[in-house]
């Protein structure tokens, strides 16, 4: 609330604040502190500040022109006025969240709040846009109507994770933010779901120290991803109609997830509550099979489900979902033909009028929070609509990462991820497809530290699939270009020099140097990309010289960036240099985790941070404990194993050292250690055939 008055007293300053609405305990703030800051008001009336370190105001204008456009954007979606007459933004320097959503403060880690237009990304510019759209959509759908209990923690985060792309979608429609949505959401979701020791959405809270854990890609991604299928099910104006009656309903109190149900069942005059009901009380989600017989000019296709998991055979669990299904054809991808309902095991479904040869999808537009696993003739079908992008991008990259899942879980022959990465090598140019792709690309060069026959060749075949879009975009900005052509090209050359491209790596150490010496000044979206090249054969010198970039730097985000290309190392001397560094008081808390688990990229790297965290356990929970970032340190580390030794290694470990309100994320990072384990035992030989078969067409295609 705002200061209502205030008194001098010689040396001291007595502050009285209006008093509140009826509000949760948790959401109280008060900060004390020097601060500068900018205003403005929206348009509906209510004041916006944005706080920042003194001499930083001019970086606070990006989050204010979002928060001024947001609010209202907010009132008007929601028709609910907002209730406090002023609403404050304000960066911490140390913060271990990323933002909180204190009612009218909110309070942000500086990395996720300030904007230097000459020295902020365009990666982390939008990402700014993205958490400031999260906290103030908190400012209703948490805040003014609370959660019964954290059991109901989804609630919050994942309506908020969804909302956020709805008002950066109205604000910046060039992010093409809803695409971006799938790999930032849903596919996370999906992996972290995928393995047995998941949560079902709601899960029960027993114990204070069990909070922190739920925190994670379920409550926050899957949530609100659920909550993106539910919106395409019953329409954007029933879905309004909805939480406008939630919000005014269950207003200044608590509310369960039944009551969202409840409201949007109200307003949609659709099974709501049956539908979704069966995704939140239950963890882990269907894949559905499906196969197709022309029956002259009809096709019939039979879809199943299952739950899926990707490290072991579900086929036992009778968990059943009600899935809603959308169909699209040949004859308009851009739009579902049919829409049912899947609750059976089984059902056949009837599609008229369409030929032989022409492709059906499944999920058109990754609606769906499940997997589809097609018969290899309709993944055939579907191939010439990728290569033509007659198939719009959601659908390519849903298709892409259904088809490496089916093979990580050991469904599909495990050279059919890679063949599908060669299609796609040779026609895609949608950043959102090209981002997940290289997501996978940095998966299996990891499981790869652990399979030296296909190391090297996995890394040239790799360089390979990233050459054609490589040199379409080369290194610098063209005039007018779109957001996301800007954001395709640092991921492209940051996978390049991942994989070792010595054409790439070369002139990232010249614009390098030139930068060094104030020649030729890098621009912010290449400066990761560069300083991971940089560090990747790196002497003494030239870590330290990083090391002195990170101490002098002013902006957060450029010490962020500096962390994480240490972890490019290969010295492991320097590797253990930057542990230490990490440790120390140079390096402030809320990024030690940060720091520890970029330098876990390599198999020397993993070797060393393992050693570490186990050697100074205790120095790491006097460090972190009590707050998550012990959790995510400890999952950053174990999920990087590819041994059965390693694994039962982590797993004695933690057996011997237990701590409250770890005990999951140990669990999850053991399990995606055998998971790797698994898969690299089970494929590694075909993949190693596969690749110097693959390397051996490439080189009959140059000579040719």
């Amino acid at each position: 609330m705002p200061v209502a008055s205030e008194e001098v007293r010689g040396d001291e300053r007595l502050l009285k604040f209006e008093r509140t609405p009826v509000m949760s305990t948790y959401l109280v703030a008060v900060v004390v502190g020097e601060f500068d800051f900018v205003e403005d008001t929206t348009r509906d009336g209510v004041k916006v500040r944005v706080y920042t370190p003194v001499g930083k105001k001019e970086q606070g204008k990006f989050a204010l022109q979002v928060a001024t456009e947001v609010m209202p954007y907010y009132t008007d979606y929601f028709e609910v006025k907002y209730p406090l007459p002023k609403i404050d933004l304000i960066a911490i320097a140390d913060f271990a969240a990323g933002a909180m959503e204190n009612w009218g403060l909110v309070t942000y880690r500086e990395l996720c709040l300030l904007v230097d237009p000459d020295n902020t990304t365009t990666d982390r510019k939008q990402k700014i846009a993205l958490t400031v759209g999260h906290e103030l959509a908190h400012q209703w759908f948490g805040n003014l109507v609370t959660m019964e209990w954290w059991t109901h923690l989804w609630l919050n985060e994942g309506y908020a994770t969804f909302v956020e792309s709805m008002c950066v979608n109205h604000m910046f429609p060039e992010y093409d933010i809803w695409t971006q949505f799938v790999t930032k959401s849903v596919v996370v979701g999906l992996q972290d779901d995928a393995l047995k020791n998941s949560h079902a959405i709601e899960v029960p809270i027993c114990h204070p120290s069990e909070i922190d854990e739920i925190f994670d890609e379920i409550s926050y991604n899957k949530g609100a991803s659920i909550i993106r299928m539910l919106h395409k099910f019953i329409g954007d104006e029933d879905f309004r109609k909805g939480m406008k009656l939630y919000l005014t309903k269950h207003e200044y109190a608590n509310a369960e997830t039944e009551d969202l149900w409840a409201a949007l069942q109200h307003s949609s005059e659709k099974p709501v509550k049956e539908v979704m009901s069966t995704w939140t009380n239950k963890m882990g989600f269907p894949v559905i099979t499906v196969s197709s017989k022309q029956i002259g000019n009809s096709r019939e296709l039979t879809l199943s489900q299952k739950r899926f998991c990707a490290s072991a055979d579900m086929k036992d669990d009778p968990s059943m979902w009600m899935v809603p299904i959308s169909l699209s054809t040949s004859a308009d991808p851009t739009k579902a033909s049919h829409n049912f309902v899947l609750s059976d095991p089984t059902q056949i479904v009837t599609i008229d009028n369409i030929n032989d040869g022409d492709f059906v999808k499944v999920n058109p537009g990754t609606f769906g929070f499940y997997r589809t696993c097609y018969s290899i003739e309709m993944l055939d079908q579907l191939v010439p609509a990728i290569t033509s992008k007659q198939l719009p991008p959601l659908d390519r990259l849903g298709i892409l990462d259904d088809v490496f899942s089916m093979v990580q879980a050991g469904h599909m022959a495990p050279t059919e991820g890679l063949k599908l990465m060669s299609t796609y090598s040779e026609c895609e140019d949608d950043y959102t497809v090209w981002k997940n792709m290289c997501s996978w690309i940095t998966k299996l060069n990891s499981l790869f530290n652990y399979a030296d026959e296909c190391k090297k060749p996995f890394l040239a075949y790799a360089r390979s699939v990233l050459r054609k879009i490589s040199e379409k975009l080369g290194w610098d900005a063209i005039e007018k270009e779109s957001h996301t052509d800007t954001l395709l090209r640092a991921r492209i050359i940051e996978s390049l020099v991942e994989c070792e491209d010595e054409k790439t790596i070369k002139e990232a150490k010249t614009r390098y140097e030139a930068h060094r010496n104030g020649t030729k000044i890098l621009p912010a979206d290449l400066r990761l990309p560069v300083y991971r090249a940089v560090l990747t054969d790196a002497d003494a010198s030239i870590f330290q010289e990083m090391v002195e970039m990170y101490r002098s730097a002013d902006l957060h985000e450029e010490q962020h960036r500096i962390s994480f290309a240490m972890g490019y190392m290969k010295d492991p001397e320097l590797l253990q240099k930057a542990i230490d560094f990490a440790m120390s008081d140079d390096v402030r808390k809320q990024d030690t985790v940060y720091v520890i688990s970029f330098i876990a990229f390599s198999l020397e790297g993993i070797n060393l941070a393992w050693a570490h965290l186990t050697k100074h356990w205790q120095t790491c929970l006097d460090k972190f404990g009590g707050t998550w970032l012990i959790t995510k340190l400890v999952r950053k580390v174990t999920e990087k194993f590819a041994t059965v030794e390693a694994a039962d290694e982590a797993d004695k470990f933690f057996a011997e050292n237990p701590i409250s309100g770890v005990k999951r994320n140990v669990r999850l990072g053991v399990e995606t250690a055998r998971l790797n384990a698994a898969w690299l035992n089970r494929d590694r030989a075909t993949i190693a055939e596969w690749l110097s078969e693959e390397l051996a067409r490439i080189a009959n295609r140059a000579t040719n």
